[in-house]
This record gives C-alpha cells, sequence and structure tokens, in this order.
C-alpha cells in the first residue's frame, strides 16, 4: 500500500460578535474544544465580564463530526498527519484573523480544552503578534518553544477537572515561569468548564491587557 495526500480547498467557519459598547480596542479570537462549535466558544467569551466592549471571533476547527449524541461539533485535529493538521490549521486561523483584525486594534487568543494548543500555536506560529493568550483547561503543546511572543499569559483549571489534571498545569506553569513568560495562573472551584470564579478572573485579565495597551 503507498499513501499519499492532494491538497484541496476547504471551507472554514467563524462567528463575530462585535463591541456591544463602546471602550476597550480588543480583539478576543477564540477557539472550543472537542466536540464543540463556535457557538460555544463565542458564548464563552461573551460570558466574560468587559468583553462587550471587545470584538469577538469564535474560530470553528475545519474537522466536523457526529458527537454520540448526535450533535454536530468538530475538532481540531487528532493523531493522524498531526504536522500536516496544524500547518493547515494555523494557515487557516492566519486568513481569519487578516480578514477581521484593523489598524490599532489589539489581539488576544483564548482556548477552551483542545483549543488551548491552537491558541498557543496561533500566538507563537502565526503571522500575527498577540498581547494576550488565555488558556482555559488544556495542556500547552509540549513540542512548542515558549517565549515572549505570547504576550501575557492567563492559564486556569478547575480544581475537579478530570481532562486537565494538576500535575500538567503546575507542568504547563513551570513551563511559563522558566521561559520568562509574564502570566496569572488561576485555580478555581469547578471541573472541565467555565465557572463564576474563571470568568470574573479573565474579566480582570482583559482589563490588564487593554491597560497595557493604551
Amino acid at each position: 500500500m503507498e499513501e499519499f495526500s492532494i491538497q484541496t480547498i476547504v471551507n472554514g467557519r467563524y462567528l463575530i460578535r462585535k463591541p456591544l459598547q463602546t471602550g476597550s480596542e480588543l480583539l478576543i479570537a477564540g477557539f472550543h474544544g472537542y466536540g464543540q462549535t463556535a457557538e460555544d466558544e463565542l458564548a464563552l467569551l461573551a460570558s466574560i465580564p468587559g468583553s462587550e466592549t471587545c470584538t469577538l471571533c469564535s474560530i470553528e476547527a475545519l474537522h466536523p463530526f457526529y458527537t454520540p449524541k448526535g450533535d454536530p461539533g468538530a475538532c481540531w485535529m487528532t493523531s493522524r498527519q498531526r504536522e500536516t493538521r496544524i500547518e493547515e490549521n494555523v494557515r487557516y486561523v492566519e486568513a481569519v484573523i487578516e480578514r477581521v483584525l484593523y489598524s490599532g486594534i489589539k489581539l488576544v487568543f483564548h482556548g477552551f480544552s483542545q483549543g488551548t494548543g491552537m491558541a498557543c500555536r496561533a500566538a507563537l506560529s502565526g503571522k500575527h503578534r498577540a498581547s494576550g493568550v488565555m488558556l482555559l483547561g488544556g495542556d500547552i503543546p509540549p513540542e512548542l518553544e515558549l517565549r515572549d511572543r505570547m504576550g501575557k499569559v492567563h492559564i486556569a483549571r478547575g480544581s475537579r477537572d478530570p481532562i486537565y489534571r494538576e500535575e500538567n498545569f503546575k507542568k504547563d506553569c513551570s513551563r511559563l515561569h522558566d521561559a520568562g513568560v509574564d502570566h496569572v495562573s488561576c485555580t478555581f472551584s469547578g471541573g472541565h468548564e467555565a465557572a463564576s470564579e474563571y470568568l470574573e478572573s479573565a474579566g480582570v485579565f482583559i482589563e490588564t491587557i487593554f491597560q497595557s495597551c493604551s
């Protein structure tokens, strides 16, 4: 058996919510978790205090499927052709950001669960420099070389999260510290979700980014 690859055109999907109030010049680009959709991530971003003054962009993964409940969902990649999928995803995100980013606006990446890997890769491998990266309930990809191109990082975990375990969270925090990346860690009471305590901490982080960019 011989295996081949062929390049084709696939349409990606993203959602935009314009600022509901005047205020910060921030674009928050979000990446959902495994089996979720762009609507799920947009709802999460919109729940963060202060996000009403931001432009929100929720980017949906290129690989759709039906979840066990029969609902549409998507994932960013599997272990098969991993490096190829990473390259495709980074190019895809660059194309979306190219459309929605405008002069004078600052960029923040947000990732939940499987989406944390994409948030990190977009910041470290993409063309568009971020002022901040927000990571909730997911690992920082081990192969990435962390550096200040991530901007300031907000990294968070629910105390009862069975997927993003405490040892992984501590390891990621240590990696950020050792790399000299400015970061804030948040452990909140909850599971693999965005609890109210997380949203409050994320809102404070967004305000910090806005003030540093003013």
